[in-house]
């Protein structure tokens, strides 16, 4: 999947035409007040663009999942004031809950070039996660060009994401997007090797696909977090009351035996830090131990890879050239359990390969413990990175017009 092919945000003749664009303003809110702007400062390199071009910018986006049509606290007018301040300059929120209304219709028709408008919440239309014919429609009759800039809504087939080009002349790829296509692509297809994947998070069942795919593209993948556990219990350790999927035991024996076949190494936890319950609250104080990862007592949880096991990683992570990392190694959101991602996520911030944080926990986990900066690319898209890296062909991306 080339970016090579893709028109792009620089392809354009925007001058005076109005063009959708189509962000990832799907932000953490509480109290009306955002707690994480990542997604907003992404998306601005394309809005500054555009505006310098002289194009009419009218912005839309989802943000959270309003089960029942509009809803007061999934509005996007704290992203239109926050937009206001980034860009200094207003950006006119057309609050609508059809989000092509009258007040929306009025917005546009009164825009001059340069002019930015941000549309109400896409989702308050139930038929935008259909990708409903009518909605799709309405978004198209706003705008002569599309843009779409949401990585991070790249896996979904919905009306602002895919209906929306089948009724536009001009459909491209935003700077996010094609940044996010750089990093996880050549990762993906034409990594500088030694190229090394570590794998973490909960569950197993999520990582399938991926394991599957980067099987026959990695030279090494660390597996962490709960999906490890399975992992230990189909090598025949005991592993306690540890986070265990028995349905996959089987797919687990048939990854390792894959990879020795392949000639590519998986790395396990050889030590675990365990406790007797999960924390409650999630970051609440907690008494634990560390123990061998074929010795954990029956009565024990593990809940972060131990002193051995960092150690072990943060080497492998220094011989590898390309570095993809997708989910925690453990329970990070709390201070005891953090260690095992902190000790992974010190070991790529010092390291000269190219290191690329698959979105989700991952890039909260970066972010959170301060090592953002160093990181070569912090994907915007948890799911859609995650597809990316199953190898699946991702419906916004193939929507868009080839050059």
């Amino acid at each position: 999947m080339s970016l090579l092919n893709k028109k792009t945000v620089d392809d354009l003749n925007a001058k005076g035409k109005k063009v959708l664009v189509r962000c990832d303003f799907n932000v953490p809110l509480k109290d009306g007040v955002i707690t994480d702007e990542n997604r907003i400062n992404a998306a601005i390199p394309t809005i500054k663009k555009l505006i310098d071009d002289g194009a009419k910018v009218i912005l839309c986006s989802h943000l959270g999942k309003p089960k029942n049509g509009p809803e007061a606290k999934f509005s996007l007018a704290p992203v239109a004031a926050r937009l206001t301040e980034k860009l200094g300059k207003e950006v006119v929120f057309a609050a609508d809950d059809t989000v092509v209304g009258e007040n929306a219709k009025a917005a546009v028709a009164a825009m001059n070039d340069g002019d930015v408008v941000l549309l109400e919440n896409t989702r308050f239309r139930a038929e935008e996660t259909k990708n409903g014919e009518a909605f799709s429609k309405d978004l198209a009759s706003l705008c002569d060009i599309y843009v779409n800039d949401a990585f991070g809504a790249a896996h979904r087939a919905h009306c602002s994401t895919v209906g929306v080009t089948e009724f536009v002349d001009e459909a491209a790829v935003g700077y996010l997007m094609g940044k996010e296509l750089k990093y996880l692509g050549n990762a993906v297809e034409n990594p500088v090797r030694p190229f090394l994947t570590v794998l973490g998070g909960a569950k197993v069942a999520d990582k399938l696909n991926v394991i599957d795919n980067l099987l026959s593209k990695a030279d090494t993948l660390i597996i962490g977090g709960g999906m490890a556990y399975t992992f230990l219990a189909a090598k025949g350790y005991e592993i306690g009351k540890s986070l265990l999927d028995e349905s996959k035991i089987d797919y687990c024996k048939d990854m390792l035996k894959k990879a020795e076949e392949k000639g590519v190494k998986i790395l396990l936890p050889i030590d675990v830090v365990a406790a007797e319950e999960f924390p409650d609250p999630i970051d609440a104080p907690i008494e634990t131990s560390v123990f061998d990862a074929d010795k954990i007592p029956a009565n024990m949880e593990g809940l972060d890879i131990g002193p051995k096991s960092q150690a072990l990683f943060a080497d492998a992570v220094k011989s590898a050239k390309t570095v993809v990392w997708n989910g925690p190694m453990g329970v990070f959101e709390n201070p005891v359990l953090a260690k095992g991602t902190i000790a992974v996520a010190k070991a790529l911030a010092e390291s000269d390969a190219v290191t690329i944080i698959g979105g989700g926990d991952s890039a909260a986990a970066v972010n959170t413990l301060g090592f953002g900066d160093k990181m070569t690319h912090i994907s915007t898209g948890g799911g859609a990175s995650l597809e990316f890296l199953e190898g699946k062909a991702l419906p916004g991306i193939e929507a868009v017009n080839d050059k």
